[in-house]
């Protein structure tokens, strides 16, 4: 065969076969191509998520309360009635975050295996919505998906060190796509609704252990059971007997708490965070600031939160990884661009999948959700606090950009460029926490308390005292 034979071979495989198998065939080593491949790229981002989270914060109070609660409960062997703190007054009732941070120091007596048990939690989560993301998003090349929903802001920075809303994650996901499969309009019967009514039980009792945003999942149920009564009429019984079951299984670690405390003081006082705010109302319509902005920032690339608490920070660490700042002008930009564009794609009206419809309008939905029951909290709504509907804004995201990844090499393209880079600045991120503000500077603490079994040497839970 000639050289000429070989081009024109070539130039009609490239015509002939779609632009993602295209790149899949012309850019991906033989050897990813089988399952082992896959199976070694999996691996390779549980440990990038792994090491992220281990270096990052961990000695904020936040986090460390978390980890406190886990610790008292391994050193001493009570149950944990509560879980964590809304205020130092206000408790979380539930004993799950402390039987997840806890519970694995009996496996393993070291300061890293609460983190092992989060990580594989929330990078189980992700590849279940990865894999259903993309069931519905055939047409978008998977490894953008997979990808983009294991390393994302969000996904990194608050799901992979230990922290109550990290915990979020997992419960959220289950619950959306339990929603999305029995609301009428969205779903693709991908899982049999038993199990989606299930789901939604389950998670809801999980969410409510960790956060109080589990008050604003209450609708969306409520909505589904509508739906499925009007398609089922008395049959809906069943779906009901199915998310009660699902939320007996996790309100269970909920019960000793009400058992023995009583149901006024078993509640931790959670009932005093929802009070009418209308200060929530007036100032939350600032797109950039706002519960808007704040949202679809769920789904975009956010970094100026994680790079620094303020604009010294974020120049003193620009200053000290210059090799980044290209990096960090691409996805800033990038950062800013998507959300901007979610608003701007929300109006389109041609659209390669049947359901882009009830996709944004469900999105919006959501949005108006956001605005009506953060009237009702004591505290202004923060981005981690949203964090409960991310499944809901990426999914969305990812039905704006489908059309161009789908079609457009040069999308593809970007695409891969953008995820490339935002797992190198992850990367150096990661090494600055390390030295700054991980567990590993001063691993020697926690490590004592543990093998000691003395929590106290660790911290002291908020409201103790050292005579406690």
């Amino acid at each position: 065969m000639s050289l000429s034979d070989i081009k024109l071979t070539h130039y009609r495989i490239c015509r002939t076969a779609p632009d993602s198998q295209n790149i899949a065939l012309l850019k991906i080593p033989q050897i990813l191509k089988g399952r082992a491949g896959v199976a070694s790229l999996l691996v390779l981002a549980f440990l990038f998520r792994l090491l992220f989270g281990l270096c990052s914060e961990f000695w904020f109070e936040d986090e460390k309360q978390i980890y406190l609660i886990g610790l008292k409960f391994y050193a001493t062997g009570q149950w944990p009635y509560f879980g964590p703190d809304v205020t130092n007054s206000i408790h979380i009732p539930g004993a799950l975050q402390g039987l997840l941070v806890g519970l694995p120091f009996y496996v393993l007596p070291v300061p890293e295996v609460p983190f092992v048990l989060l990580n594989i939690i929330s990078f189980a989560a992700l590849c279940f919505f990865a894999w259903y993301c993309s069931k519905r998003l055939p047409d978008m090349p998977r490894w953008f998906i997979w990808t983009w929903l294991l390393t994302a802001p969000w996904t990194l920075n608050l799901s992979t060190h230990i922290y109550n809303p990290s915990y979020v994650l997992a419960g959220s996901i289950i619950f959306f796509v339990g929603v999305l499969e029995t609301f009428p309009r969205t779903s693709l019967k991908l899982i049999p609704r038993h199990w989606a009514n299930f789901m939604m039980g389950f998670a809801l009792c999980w969410i409510m252990q960790f956060h109080m945003s589990w008050v604003i999942l209450l609708p969306y149920l409520l909505a589904s059971l509508y739906f499925q009564y009007r398609e089922q009429g008395r049959a809906v019984v069943r779906s009901v007997a199915w998310s009660a079951a699902g939320a007996a299984l996790t309100f269970s670690f909920v019960l000793p708490t009400y058992i023995k405390y009583g149901f006024a003081a078993g509640s931790g006082r959670t009932g005093e965070v929802v009070r009418f705010n209308g200060a929530n109302l007036l100032t939350q319509w600032n797109l950039a600031e706002g519960i808007l902005g704040r949202f679809l920032s769920l789904a975009s690339y956010e970094m100026a939160r994680f790079l620094g608490g303020n604009t010294l920070s974020r120049l003193e660490f620009m200053k000290h990884y210059w090799w980044l700042i290209p990096i960090i002008l691409f996805l800033g930009i990038a950062g800013i661009v998507q959300p901007i564009a979610m608003v701007i794609l929300w109006f389109k009206k041609s659209h390669s999948r049947s359901d882009w419809q009830a996709i944004k309008y469900l999105t919006l939905a959501t949005v108006v959700l956001l605005y009506v029951g953060y009237a009702f909290s004591m505290k202004a709504p923060l981005s981690h606090t949203l964090y409960v509907v991310f499944p809901l804004v990426m999914l969305y995201s990812l039905y704006c950009w489908n059309d161009f990844l789908a079609r457009s090499r040069r999308w593809q393209t970007l695409a891969a460029l953008f995820l490339i880079c935002g797992i190198i600045f992850s990367a150096g991120l990661a090494y600055d926490n390390f030295k700054s503000r991980s567990l590993y500077l001063n691993r020697d603490l926690p490590k004592a308390a543990i093998e000691k079994k003395d929590y106290r040497m660790f911290g002291l839970r908020r409201g103790e005292t050292g005579s406690d």
